[in-house]
């Protein structure tokens, strides 16, 4: 692999499989509700939960329509950032649980200044093959991806 200060940048789409993925799990969910004996009421308040997750995950993270959606990943020699169309580059720092096999890649981060990990999944049909692949090898294989970004020394 080339030097560890070369740049690395790509930017994904929103997937038809994870679409397809999710929406069959939140049928198979409502079928199972559907199906269960539970009481009426508590029925109705967990088919709007599952109706409230997909306005939620659809547009946020599958098809990635919204503003704050993650569509883009970048390497360079102050760190890992992370690209959303309202809030651009952001500083982030990988976590040792991010993913990176053939079909699927599922990026895990934070944010500056947050406590709590987010995650991205990016299929295989969201990248080109080729820039796929460039991020599955710069995940695995990049030296200092779990390190906080140079910028920014006192951690996020």
């Amino acid at each position: 692999m080339s030097s560890p200060s070369d740049c690395f940048q790509c930017r994904w789409r929103g997937s038809r499989l994870l679409l397809t993925a999710y929406l069959s799990c939140q049928a198979l969910a409502l079928l199972t509700l559907w199906a269960s004996a539970l009481p009426g009421w508590l029925s109705l308040a967990l088919v709007a939960t599952c109706i409230a997750h997909a306005c939620w995950a659809i547009p946020l993270r599958i098809v990635l329509t919204h503003a704050r959606a993650v569509t883009g990943l970048r390497r360079d020699a102050c760190g890992w950032w992370v690209f959303s169309p309202a809030l651009g580059w952001q500083p982030v720092r990988l976590c040792r649980d991010s993913v990176a096999l053939p079909g699927l890649v599922v990026v895990r981060y934070v944010r500056a200044g947050r406590w709590f990990a987010e995650s991205q999944c990016v299929p295989a049909d969201a990248l080109a093959a080729e820039q796929h692949r460039r991020l599955r090898v710069r995940l695995k294989f990049s030296r200092r991806r779990w390190a906080d970004n140079a910028g920014n020394p006192g951690g996020l």
